[in-house]
């Protein structure tokens, strides 16, 4: 049975630390906090490693994998031309935003999918950042949970997606962005967000005005990024989405019609506005909060509690298409992506 310590955020046990980068250094698997969800650790410069994540998660070979460094001093290491992440990184590191650059040639070809680009983040989460001093070199960390399932904003989400596949997972409690980093592509000209995330675009453009975002998806082969499937972060459960409150009303009425357990997921003042009719088709209602950055804190940790509850499918109603709702419309997309 995987082994699960607790550790306190605010100040994590040295020994716990240590023990934890000791069987990093041994080639094991460590679950961690980050500020945006639990990531999947191994040694990131050691390519045997590295494959232990994509089996434990099923990931496809393809995909590249985030590098967790210190800082820009050890992110320098790992990269072409490391005045091109300065930008973003002095603003922005440590915290949720991930950037991709032209690997060094430090970086397997494992985490890259293959590619000639590299995603760096520096974590703000104490724990994370706890870990990476002591091991001292990179941590590769995608999400710890099975490849296109739900992001893990909890040490138990973590064991009900992996269980033994990992050596040892740090609890410490919630992550508090609770939604993956944001991904800028700093190699594009302008620079380009290949996902959104924690970090708000508004904020990146005040660094750059000329940042932009399209939704993207790769059908097949490499990618610079994590999170370009078009379907991702997906329970095991269908979710169906509406635009307007008549067509989640539609949707839930005719999910009861064919004999569903129907589970929606709306912002509170949604879901009020609904009035009782919701309650009245649904077997369970599960509230978001009403502001965008609590709401994306919410998001998976809602959407857990759903598929865990005894229900056989989920109706949600998506936020407004502008920003700061961007990233939660990109989750719920993908998410609902038949695949």
């Amino acid at each position: 049975m995987v082994r699960t310590i607790a550790v306190d955020p605010s100040s994590p046990d040295v020994a716990t630390i240590h023990e934890a980068a000791r069987l990093l250094r041994g080639g094991g698997l460590v679950a961690f906090p980050t500020e945006t969800v639990y990531g999947l650790g191994a040694r990131g410069l050691d390519g045997a490693c590295v494959r232990r994540i994509f089996a434990a998660k099923g990931r496809p070979g393809t995909h590249p994998l985030i590098l967790h460094v210190t800082d820009l001093a050890m992110a320098a290491l790992l990269v072409r031309s490391p005045a091109d992440l300065e930008p973003f990184a002095r603003r922005f590191w440590p915290g949720p935003l991930t950037l991709v650059a032209e690997r060094s040639a430090l970086v397997p070809p494992e985490i890259t999918g293959g590619g000639e680009t590299v995603a760096l983040r520096a974590p703000s989460h104490p724990v994370a950042l706890a870990l990476l001093r002591a091991l001292g070199e990179p941590i590769a960390a995608p999400s710890a949970n099975r490849y296109q399932t739900l992001s893990p904003t909890l040490a138990s989400h973590v064991l009900k997606s992996l269980g033994d596949a990992v050596d040892l997972v740090l609890d410490g409690g919630a992550c508090p962005e609770g939604l993956e980093s944001t991904v800028l592509d700093v190699t594009a000209s302008p620079p380009r967000v290949l996902r959104p995330g924690a970090l708000p675009l508004a904020l990146l453009r005040e660094v750059d005005p000329r940042v932009e975002y399209i939704q993207t998806t790769v059908a097949v082969g490499p990618r610079a990024s994590p999170g370009l499937d078009a379907r991702h972060y997906a329970p095991r459960i269908p979710l169906r989405l509406a635009s307007s409150a008549a067509e989640l009303l539609a949707n839930i009425a005719s999910a009861r019609g064919r004999g569903g357990r129907v589970a929606v997921l709306a912002r509170d003042g949604d879901i009020r506005a609904l009035g009782p009719a919701v309650s009245s088709l649904a077997s369970l209602v599960s509230r978001l909060p009403d502001e965008p950055i609590p709401c994306a804190a919410a998001l998976y940790a809602a959407l857990h509690a759903i598929e865990d509850a005894d229900t056989t499918e989920i109706h949600a109603l998506l936020p407004p298409d502008a920003d700061p709702w961007t990233p939660i419309r990109d989750r719920l997309l993908r998410a609902s992506h038949p695949g």
